[in-house]
């Protein structure tokens, strides 16, 4: 069965025994790691308990076998947890899983595998087996991480810290916590963390994506909207892309415009947005609303369909003409902000 993140809350809690095998798998390693300590703290309270808990860091069909039947020798029930699973594991786990009455929980990690490695797909289709897919942190992951773990640790955070901190960590969970690390041990004996201290320790590690682009272009940052475009052209972005997206962005500001002119507040107008401005952009988004006139998103909106059209025709630039396009509006921005 496939696991969503409201299933694997829920099993953390209350773990069904009638789950024999879980395959924690994707990109974003960090996350792994913290899915799979989690499971094994459902059967034991130390993760490196030697007498319930054992790590195989080799495909060994043997070795897994005897370690999956074996008993503790304290009693109770044991993980078998296996790192950099390969789908050689495939057809060994069928015969084991069907042909043993074992409670051993078996937990296989991997960055390699992907929704149609054979074992993901036999540990979809299985209800004695749970699939979990970690991917790229997304920016409500990014916050609740940062407040869990300040939390979590006695800390508080100015609300302009957080926005500043945020904005400054990756998609990747395990490199954020090991920043978010590095800010504890700055912080020493201090409990209350600023601006100033975020920016004193954390470097600006964020992620290239198309809100970078769209908010930096609408506020009218023409230097790092030009960095975040060619970022994401680096990364193998299409332009086109990005264009749509600031249209989109630019959409969402009119959208609020026209709630504000049937009397709404800025902010009842932006929750009812969908989906909704992220908490630690929202104040950039009010920013854009407030400076951006109605006929100024109109003449935006035109020159970004106009600019699109341009993408699709052969033989122009096309990287040149969206960059172009980005440079005007944040240019035109910039001359609004002042």
């Amino acid at each position: 069965m496939i696991f969503k993140p409201a299933q694997i809350d829920k099993y953390l809690k209350k773990p069904d025994l009638g789950i024999k095998c879980f395959v924690v798998y994707g990109s974003n390693e960090g996350l792994i790691d913290e899915y799979v300590k989690g499971l094994i703290k459902t059967v034991a309270a130390d993760i490196y308990d030697p007498f319930c808990t054992v790590y195989i860091n080799e495909i060994d069909e043997g070795l897994i076998a005897s370690e999956y039947n074996a008993r503790s020798l304290t009693g109770g029930r044991r993980v078998v947890v296996i790192k950099d699973g390969t789908n050689d594991l495939t057809k060994m786990f069928k015969a084991i899983l069907d042909g043993s009455k074992s409670d051993t929980l078996i937990i296989v990690s991997s960055t390699s595998f992907n929704k149609s490695s054979s074992l993901v797909k036999l540990a979809g289709d299985r209800e004695d087996m749970a699939v979990i897919a970690c991917y790229e942190d997304r920016d409500e992951d990014i916050y609740a991480t940062v407040k869990a773990m300040l939390v979590e640790n006695g800390f508080t955070i100015a609300n302009e810290a957080l926005q500043v901190l945020c904005t400054r960590l990756s998609n990747d969970r395990k490199t954020n916590l090991g920043e978010l690390d590095k800010l504890i041990t700055y912080m020493g004996e201090s409990r209350n963390i600023a601006t100033e201290d975020v920016l004193n320790v954390i470097g600006d590690s964020s992620a290239s994506n198309t809100d970078d682009v769209c908010f930096y272009t609408a506020l009218g940052e023409v230097v790092k909207s030009q960095k975040a475009f060619e970022r994401l052209i680096s990364e193998g972005t299409e332009p086109v892309s990005i264009v749509r997206a600031l249209a989109m962005h630019f959409g969402r500001i009119l959208q609020c415009k026209a709630g504000m002119e049937k009397g709404d507040t800025l902010e009842k107008a932006m929750g009812k947005l969908t989906p909704r401005v992220i908490f630690f952009r929202e104040a950039g988004f009010k920013k854009q609303a407030m400076m951006w006139p109605k006929d100024r998103i109109l003449n935006v909106l035109e020159l970004l369909y106009k600019c699109e059209r341009e993408c699709k025709t052969t033989g122009m630039p096309v990287e040149e003409v969206a960059s172009y396009c980005l440079l005007q509006i944040a240019g035109g921005a910039a001359k609004m902000a002042k």
